[in-house]
């Protein structure tokens, strides 16, 4: 407490005029009215289930397998891009409202004084991903300007490039199937092998059911031949004659119209997991299958590798077959 005291004492002495007087006890009513909208916000957020917290600059990095940086000098950055922080995440919720009072207040005071006596600060510092930015040093700085209602603020800007796409409101849940995502082309290289491709899927859970059905094609591929196929084969095979060829004829017939927050990905997603439903609601019953097994097989292998999805088609599969069990229920 004696040094708080002293460091109000030395930032007043160091104000020379009235206006800066003013401005600095008027700093006190705007931060506690910044600190209490922090605090509604906040609990408006955990009713709602909408996250109102800033993303940790770690957490990110780690996830989306963020390696290499490129300076990109001094710029005006858009406040509303600035979505997390280095190491303070904590402190401030989504829209930099101050959630912390002590010796976070004085600062806040400080820089609010500076702010609206033309005093000015210097800018802060930053890392860029894709659209969003996270604050290296400057957190009471971007605070304050949101709460002058600013637009931009000049910052020094790091950029860490990736091929994902963050918005500024993206939320946890959001940034878990982006992980996966990173985790699922660390693996394969399809955004190498295929740069055009992008697969968007809106539920966690899903990448990691495309690295089976990949593990799958590897299998098919080397059958009959001497040499096991390559990782990167496999990946080619499952994408260009099974995966592209579906989302294509998902695309075309229209149905998306009546999804508008998910993707193709999704669909197909949802129709490998439902198989088995799908079949009964449109009869592909014994019957059908049997008249036209050839039909219904191409039906099956196009959906997914059934041992993949775990369907339970097993018994369906050996009475279209005579009985003999299929190579793929051995696995």
């Amino acid at each position: 407490m004696i040094q708080l005291a002293e460091q109000k004492r030395r930032f007043m002495d160091l104000m020379n005029t009235d206006n800066k007087g003013l401005a600095y006890i008027r700093s006190e009513d705007q931060f506690d009215q910044a600190h209490r909208k922090a605090f509604v916000q906040d609990i408006i957020g955990r009713i709602s289930g909408h996250s109102l917290d800033l993303l940790s600059f770690e957490d990110v990095v780690t996830k989306l397998r963020l390696h290499h940086t490129v300076n990109l000098g001094l710029q005006d950055i858009p406040l509303a891009q600035i979505i997390g922080s280095c190491g303070r995440y904590t402190d401030f919720n989504r829209t930099f409202l101050p959630r912390r009072a002590g010796r976070d207040k004085e600062r806040w005071r400080q820089i609010y004084t500076l702010a609206t006596t033309g005093k000015g600060f210097p800018p802060i510092d930053v890392y860029k991903v894709d659209q969003v930015y996270f604050v290296k040093d400057g957190n009471h700085r971007v605070s304050v300007a949101q709460e002058l209602k600013w637009k931009t603020i000049q910052a020094y800007v790091t950029e860490l490039p990736t091929v994902f796409t963050l918005e500024a409101d993206i939320q946890p849940d959001q940034l878990l199937i982006k992980e996966e995502c990173a985790q699922f082309l660390e693996k394969t290289q399809l955004h190498k092998l295929r740069p055009e491709v992008d697969i968007v899927f809106t539920e966690p859970g899903r990448y990691s059911r495309l690295l089976k059905q990949i593990s799958v094609c590897r299998f098919l591929l080397g059958e009959g031949q001497q040499e096991n196929p390559t990782c990167e084969d496999a990946v080619i095979d499952w994408y260009d004659n099974l995966y592209a060829p579906m989302i294509e004829h998902i695309k075309k017939s229209g149905v998306m119209k009546s999804f508008p927050r998910r993707t193709s990905d999704d669909l197909l997603a949802w129709m490998v997991e439902h198989q088995k439903k799908l079949r009964i609601k449109h009869q592909l019953d014994e019957e059908y299958m049997i008249k036209h097994r050839d039909e219904f097989l191409a039906f099956v292998n196009q959906l997914t590798l059934w041992a993949v999805a775990k369907i339970e088609i097993e018994e369906k599969v050996k009475n279209l077959l005579g009985g003999r069990a299929h190579k793929y229920d051995q696995e």
